[in-house]
């Protein structure tokens, strides 16, 4: 496995450190993500760039690599070496390779990605990561921003800790995509996704790991708090400190400690993790054009 060094006594600018592939790691963030160098994603990836890259992707969750100048088909490949890759009901795909989704606004409508969320945590079975190329992005602005989900947890009081364990989320595709569909689109999605419940708390599946897993893009409320909590004096109480709690939860992700920010620039490509991380693309730029190609890979259900 590669590692990056780390010590109390290092500058925050970790050196980088070089696998038995090759594959070289700079930390961005003390938090989270690492720049990956020393590899060409337009040359097949053999199996142990393949595992290492995973390794470190568990490891630090976002993994940046700049500079690949690849096709839709190649970027289609690199991504089937992690998975098998999904394809979205609602966003628009590629014209010729369906893995590939198409994100970003235009000179008359911005993004709307500028939220905290993890992707597709509506599923069943979510992603367990996406694979992010740049086409096309403003000279200022257009940043995106990661946070460690796990760390989240980890800094959490031990009373929050211990009141959220056993709890679930309902997560839903239609407060989000909703309003993209005609009503007879809303009643199909409804059919075809309804909502699903999943751990407020869920375990990575390779590290072992605690990860807060509540997003405010798709999670619409608790699906078992009366359960666990017996002392209200009245069906007010019980609403208010629901919400309470889930703003709380909701709030975690914008602790800047816990987050990584990455300026774009064509041809880079960001990997991450999405069973442990959430995600932001900040909407500063609008009317500039921002135009990405998304694969994601599929996951496991979350437990």
């Amino acid at each position: 496995m590669i590692e990056c060094e780390d010590s109390i006594v290092r500058t925050q600018a970790q050196v980088a450190t070089t696998g038995q592939s090759g594959i070289r790691l700079k930390r961005i963030s003390p938090a989270i993500g690492v720049e990956v160098s020393g590899i060409d994603l337009r040359q097949p990836l053999s199996a142990a760039q393949a595992g290492e890259l995973r390794q470190a992707l568990v490891a630090h969750k976002v993994l940046v690599l700049r500079a690949q100048n690849i096709t839709a088909g190649q970027h289609v490949a690199f991504a089937r070496c992690f998975g098998e890759l999904e394809r979205h009901p609602v966003l628009p795909p590629h014209p010729d390779h369906p893995e590939l989704v198409l994100l970003g606004g235009n000179h008359k409508m911005p993004g709307t990605e500028n939220v905290y969320h993890t992707d597709v945590s509506w599923r069943e079975t979510p992603s367990m990561a996406s694979i992010l190329r740049c086409v096309e992005c403003p000279e200022v602005g257009g940043d995106t921003v990661w946070i460690n989900m796990e760390l989240a947890y980890e800094k959490l009081p031990e009373a929050r800790k211990q009141q959220i364990a056993k709890l679930f989320a309902v997560h839903d595709i239609l407060p989000s995509f909703g309003a993209r569909m005609t009503p007879e689109e809303q009643a199909q999605a409804r059919a075809k996704y309804p909502p699903v419940v999943h751990p407020v708390v869920r375990t990575h599946p390779e590290s072992g790991k605690k990860i807060l897993y509540v997003n405010e893009t798709f999670v619409t409320h608790f699906a078992n708090f009366t359960a666990h909590f017996d002392s209200f004096r009245s069906a007010n109480e019980i609403h208010a400190q629901q919400q309470d709690l889930m703003a709380y939860l909701l709030r975690q992700p914008a602790i800047l400690e816990y987050q990584m920010r990455l300026r774009w620039e064509p041809d880079t490509i960001v990997m991450w993790d999405n069973r442990a991380t959430q995600h932001y693309a900040v909407q500063d730029y609008f009317p500039a054009v921002r135009r990405m190609h998304r694969a994601t890979v599929i996951g496991d259900k979350p437990f």
